[in-house]
């Protein structure tokens, strides 16, 4: 039995590289179009929100050299490719989707707006919304704040390569704890990184929850949706 009827997925673009060095590793899309359906088949309506870190991000670029504006722009059109490639390999499986951008480029996707959106995943469409917020110097998880509050979601999982919020990072301190759940305030007092600060302050005042856990993991999503207890859900 599913625990939310509709749901804020947020996808990392560098999760979506598997084992490659950039790009799109298309066994890794193929595993979470897999998972994206057999949520969708339990009847929970579905928006997607994925980064672009695989093919561009707007901050190193800036560092490099680039404008930090154009940087951000080159940035938030990675997020498309990244939703074309995904709206792509769930079609081939059966599932109806749409991908909505922030900024008008039909006929790629359909220029983005909440009640459409809402009326698509009412419909039983998987809803992608790509192009970040459409504005430079937002991350796509301030994107994905702001869409998952749009659209009115229960909750926003947070899919990434680590199981849950740990007390530092895992990967690099092995004495690393992990927390079952926290709150945002815990989260702020600690100065841990779980999302950007925009976007973890629009969850908080929107008192919408987010439950980090690893979607590279089949099986993870539909387990998180069916209440079993893994990842970290974060609250008020």
């Amino acid at each position: 039995m599913a625990q939310y009827k509709r749901i804020l997925l947020k996808l990392s673009g560098e999760s979506l590289m598997g084992g490659k060095q950039y790009g799109i590793d298309e066994i890794r899309l193929n595993e979470y179009a897999q998972q994206i359906k057999e949520i969708a088949e339990m009847g929970i309506q579905v928006g997607i929100v994925i980064g672009g870190g695989n093919i561009f991000r707007g901050l190193s670029g800036a560092s490099k050299g680039f404008d930090r504006v154009k940087g951000d722009q080159m940035g938030m059109l990675a997020t498309v490719i990244n939703s074309l490639a995904l709206s792509s390999a769930l079609t081939a499986l059966g599932v109806k989707t749409n991908v909505l951008t922030a900024i008008r480029m039909e006929p790629i996707g359909e220029f983005y707006n909440k009640w459409r959106a809402i009326e698509l995943l009412e419909q039983g469409h998987v809803v992608i919304m790509s192009g970040g917020t459409g504005n430079p110097f937002f991350t796509t998880d301030t994107g994905s704040s702001l869409r998952g509050i749009e659209i009115e979601a229960d909750v926003m999982l947070k899919g990434t390569r680590v199981d849950g919020i740990y007390t530092a990072d895992p990967e690099k301190d092995p004495t690393a704890t992990k927390f079952d759940d926290i709150t945002y305030d815990e989260i702020y007092q600690r100065g841990l990184k779980v999302m950007d600060l925009t976007a973890t302050t629009m969850c908080k005042e929107n008192n919408l929850p987010i439950i980090v856990f690893d979607m590279d993991t089949n099986g993870n999503l539909k387990k998180v949706l069916s209440g079993e207890h893994i990842g970290t859900l974060v609250h008020n």
